[in-house]
């Protein structure tokens, strides 16, 4: 899995919270599924087949 700079997911907070400034549990949502698909985008996947890769993963284990 492609792990993200700390950075950058600061600046997806950052986007997040502006994007919905007076609903935090909105905002845990949006920072979650961004940066999911970032990692996905990083793996070269689409978010739907790395979600799916990960579901698969837990599986196994």
């Amino acid at each position: 899995m492609a792990k993200i700079a700390e950075k950058e997911m600061e600046r997806i907070r950052r986007t997040v919270e502006a994007e919905f400034p007076n609903d935090p549990a909105l905002q845990q949502v949006h920072i979650a599924r961004k940066i999911i698909a970032r990692e996905a985008e990083l793996e070269g996947f689409s978010f739907l087949e790395y979600v799916k890769l990960l579901v698969k993963r837990v599986g196994n284990t």
